[in-house]
């Protein structure tokens, strides 16, 4: 394969790996250094012998990232503040802001109390669904230690809670249960006298209101819908997630404080549902 071919194939897999180092390092800085680290080892490698390049370069990335925390740690250098979790050596305010929404400050700021081993076996395990076989030789351990790993990242992760982002569970599970039986009033006993639904421009496209504000409008907008709906943790968070062919359409976000939802964020951009981590809450399973 010539230069340019490579590059290409490079080029068509830079959002996923940018996705996976954001979440591994919560600076977008860093991410897109580790970024041009796995180019830069990709041209120095011999790419014909490489199967499956995307996995390869998955890889490459995540051991570029758990060099880059290690080396964060033995310099003990504080986490970052909520402030500072979005520098760019450039700064473009849209990139940055989709890149936020995306992910959650409460979650990076969570992530940046794992250990750098947990953090790695986290994000590739729990967020984009690496096997823990894969993940081993990068963390070097056991796939079972990998696990483990991740286990341990896990139960930090569900246990924490933000005040400025409560996880809100279930007032979530109240709110779809309201919206799908029809209790108008259940649905207005939830939302706070100031809510917002907010629709991006795909899914105004398909339909959604770009704005709706009070709880007379947002209750109305969905009793009695929200039929194909299902609970999902969005970025750690519970939310709603509507599927068609087994993949995220719709993304609901919630912002809830108290007992109250504040906001619904409605998400339908493409690219945004791709850099999202979501996970289906299956019937019976108990979440946060």
């Amino acid at each position: 394969m010539d230069r340019y071919g490579l590059a290409e194939q490079f080029e068509a897999s830079r959002a996923h790996m940018t996705a996976v180092a954001y979440r591994m390092l919560g600076s977008q800085m860093e991410a897109d250094d580790a970024v041009q680290e796995a180019w830069l080892r990709l041209s120095r490698s011999d790419a014909a012998a490489i199967d499956n390049l995307s996995g390869w370069l998955t890889t490459v990335v995540a051991r570029v990232c758990l060099d880059m925390l290690r080396s964060r740690d033995s310099r003990q250098e504080a986490p970052l503040s909520p402030d500072l979790a979005f520098p760019s050596p450039e700064p473009d305010p849209s990139d940055q802001a989709l890149m936020a929404e995306s992910v959650g400050l409460a979650l990076l700021v969570v992530l940046e109390t794992l250990a750098p081993a947990e953090r790695v076996a986290f994000v590739l395990h729990d967020m984009f669904g690496v096997p823990f076989e894969e993940i081993a030789p990068i963390v070097g351990r056991s796939p079972a230690a990998a696990r483990q790993l991740a286990s341990r990242a896990r139960r930090r992760v569900q246990g924490a809670s933000s005040p400025s982002r409560p996880a809100g569970g279930e007032v979530v599970r109240a709110f779809l249960a309201a919206a799908q039986g029809g209790d108008f009033q259940a649905l207005l006993a939830l939302l706070d006298p100031e809510v917002v639904l907010r629709s991006d421009e795909a899914a105004a496209a398909i339909g959604a209101p770009a704005l709706l504000a009070g709880p007379q409008a947002v209750a109305g907008r969905f009793s009695g819908g929200a039929k194909a709906a299902q609970l999902a943790l969005i970025n750690g968070a519970l939310g709603l997630v509507w599927m068609q062919h087994r993949q995220p359409k719709v993304v609901f976000s919630f912002t809830v404080r108290g007992a109250s939802v504040v906001a619904i964020d409605m998400i339908a951009d493409p690219d945004r549902l791709v850099g999202m981590a979501i996970d289906v809450v299956r019937s019976g399973e108990r979440r946060p």
